[in-house]
């Protein structure tokens, strides 16, 4: 009597998380190094030691690898609650203007004096272009934002802040202001005006 054999079931090589974390911090090594425009996804595949085609099935254009390296600057950020919402909140914006100017001076002498928003600016364009890497970065902050967001709801919970204020309103002008500068105005971004831009916000928000 013939037996049924069950068909083959084949499956692609599972993806390691070793060589994602390779690629992603040889390319940011490339990006401050060399900047957006002399980035190059083969080159930061050899530094990574990756075959070009491994690399291209985790992220198909420059800009979605760009994105992943954006993503690794905003997770070295620390999001914690320490029961003071304002140094937490100038500890937190502070860490991301730091991150900010990496990115904008990135494939630039350090001497450079151009204001440009460099890198971001081209994240920025490139989330317009294309729909994916638009939406990969609308997830990429929705997940860091969610932290901040969390952060701040425990300290209206604890009393800093106003029972009927909207954390994420209070956010959107903080970091709003943080990026109209970068990207529009050209304006310094530094410890002192972010210790401003808090105590301002938070004189309408405190309980």
């Amino acid at each position: 009597m013939d037996t049924e054999k069950e068909p083959t079931v084949r499956r692609g090589r599972p993806r390691s998380e070793g060589a994602d974390a390779r690629i992603v911090d040889a390319a940011l090594a490339l990006l401050i190094e060399r900047g957006y425009d002399r980035f190059s996804v083969d080159e930061a595949a050899s530094r990574a030691g990756v075959a070009k085609t491994t690399l291209y099935r985790r992220w198909p254009t420059k800009d979605h690898l760009i994105v992943a390296v954006v993503g690794r600057f905003q997770d070295t950020v620390p999001v914690e609650y320490s029961g003071d919402v304002r140094a937490d909140l100038v500890r937190y914006l502070t860490a991301i203007v730091s991150g900010l100017d990496r990115m904008r001076r990135a494939g630039r002498p350090a001497t450079s004096g151009d204001s440009s928003a460099g890198l971001v600016a081209e994240v920025a364009a490139a989330a317009a272009r294309h729909q994916d890497v638009g939406a990969a970065v609308q997830e990429m902050f929705r997940r860091r934002n969610a932290l901040v967001l969390g952060l701040l709801e425990q300290a209206r919970d604890q009393g800093e802040l106003r029972t009927g204020i909207d954390p994420e309103v209070l956010f959107d002008q903080l970091a709003g202001a943080l990026y109209y500068r970068l990207l529009i105005t050209g304006r310094p971004l530094d410890e002192a005006y972010v210790e401003h831009l808090v105590a301002d916000a938070l004189r309408g928000a405190s309980a």
